[in-house]
């Protein structure tokens, strides 16, 4: 249901792109946010060395997978299953994020799990997502560049709302230095995730 639903959202959103939101791109995903982080005091002094390294190794090999040339559609932007509520079917919320851009920017946060059961899951997804829309099977390549991206952008993202009060009652662990201890090992495991095959299905449809 989910798949459909999605299908049936992008074969609209390929209908024209948005002109008041952004499109996704590195500027906004990941130059800015590094920009915030080193002028933020959130980093702890011991860690600095270590995590900005670590995050200059990810933007610069981010950098080198990235392209713009991409069908790009209007997205929900932030589609994860905590953004889908049910009643009697799928309802997507949260629009905050919606932006033009590549169409599996949609897809991949449905994912979870290893990669069998990642496989498993866009195997469902994308046949019934076909039933509305073609599948962006050439889009695949993308999924781990785009969750580095988001990674990036995460934190920038709570480092410039932090002053809003709701900000540090909903996410308290953003001051801790465990939080920012794990992102250095997430930036390594991402960046290893990055020389993994991308995830490919044998086109059904």
């Amino acid at each position: 249901m989910v798949g459909r639903f999605l299908g049936r959202i992008h074969k609209l959103g390929a209908s024209k792109p948005f002109t008041e939101r952004p499109t996704i791109g590195l500027d906004e995903y990941l130059i800015q946010p590094r920009k915030m982080l080193e002028n933020s005091s959130f980093i702890p002094h011991h860690l600095e060395t270590a995590f900005f390294s670590d995050l200059d190794r990810l933007i610069e090999v981010l950098s080198s997978r990235w392209q713009d040339n991409w069908q790009s559609i209007r997205l929900h932007g932030d589609c994860h299953p905590s953004n889908i509520l049910w009643r009697d079917g799928p309802m997507f919320v949260d629009l905050d994020d919606a932006r033009n851009g590549p169409a599996i920017q949609d897809i991949w946060m449905l994912l979870n799990g290893d990669r069998a059961d990642q496989l498993a899951q866009l195997d469902t997804i994308a046949d019934a997502y076909s039933e509305f829309y073609d599948f962006p099977h050439q889009q695949l390549q993308l999924i781990e560049p785009l969750r580095g991206l988001r990674m990036v952008h995460y934190m920038a993202w709570l480092a410039k709302r932090w002053q809003d009060p709701a900000f540090p009652r909903a996410f308290p662990w953003f001051a801790e230095a465990k939080y920012w201890e794990s992102q250095v090992l997430a930036f390594k495991e991402q960046l290893a995730a990055l020389e993994e095959p991308a995830l490919t299905l044998t086109p059904q449809w």
